[in-house]
């Protein structure tokens, strides 16, 4: 643990980016091979505005990444945050209690608050409106929503108290989790029921991009199953009934078209309606 904290403390922005391409690149292929929903749609022109938004995320975090830097240094320099407030463990459980609280704070809280209050769920709407869910949606983010994540990340450096290495470690994981669990990739059942136990697996995600409620307000988890679990927001649905995209914003032509989804915050608010539970 200790040789891969001082790795992601130095990572150059290279490597990041190598990451990111290389994530989206295997799980791309693996779809190909073994996809949950038939590839019925044009993949590449799928993913024009959802490599957009990657790229807008890209340009959002890497310039502000020095905001971090200089908050995990503070907090460790003062001896600040839960992790410095805890008795001296051992390096391994040190680094996996930080990207727990990390996934907890910097991912889990801010989604499900996205999803409750209503300027925010018209930002994250972006998200959720698109209508063939696959690797490429992992970063679908409007950049307002990209800086509304970056506050919550920075809040968590200050609440537990992160050091620069695993900040960096926990984006990594991030990119990665959440590119695999929104491919559209068809595991054996009982392999992914059990990965759910301890990570969001992508039938336990692509629950979360059923186009009603309940549902959609459900399985908010980035890389952890348990807090979903936990908070009581966990839900199962068949895949074969699972229905992607906003039941009230149903154009599927806007919902992919770059200028309209960069307008999407700025629509007049549709209440979701209810399903009953299926």
């Amino acid at each position: 643990m200790e040789t891969i904290l001082n790795y992601f403390e130095t990572i150059p922005p290279l490597h990041r980016g190598i990451i990111i391409v290389g994530g989206l690149t295997f799980f791309w292929i693996i779809e190909g091979i073994m996809p949950l929903f038939g590839l019925s749609y044009k993949k590449w022109k799928h993913a024009i505005p959802n490599m957009f938004f990657t790229l807008t995320t890209i340009l959002v975090n890497l310039p502000l990444a020095f905001v971090f830097l200089k908050s995990s240094d503070w907090v460790v320099a003062n001896n600040f945050g839960i992790l410095n407030w805890l008795p001296d463990m051992p390096i391994w459980l040190y680094g996996i209690l930080g990207i727990f609280l990390i996934d907890c704070i910097g991912a889990y809280l801010p989604h499900l608050i996205e999803h409750k209050v209503k300027p925010l769920w018209m930002v994250h709407l972006v998200h959720h409106s698109d209508h063939h869910v696959d690797t490429t949606t992992a970063n679908r983010h409007h950049p307002l929503e990209s800086l509304i994540r970056y506050v919550f990340t920075l809040l968590g450096i200050f609440v537990i108290g992160t050091p620069i290495a695993l900040v960096f470690l926990y984006q990594s994981l991030s990119v990665v989790a959440t590119q695999f669990n929104h491919a559209n990739i068809k595991l054996p059942k009982k392999v992914d029921h059990l990965l759910s136990y301890i990570i969001v697996s992508p039938d336990m995600h692509k629950v979360h991009h059923h186009y009603k409620l309940p549902y959609t307000d459900s399985n908010y988890g980035n890389i952890f199953s348990v807090w979903d679990r936990l908070f009581g927001t966990y839900m199962k649905l068949d895949t074969d009934k699972i229905i992607y995209g906003v039941d009230v914003f149903p154009d599927e032509t806007k919902n992919g078209n770059i200028k309209d989804l960069l307008l999407q915050p700025f629509q007049k608010y549709i209440k979701p309606t209810t399903s009953i539970r299926e």
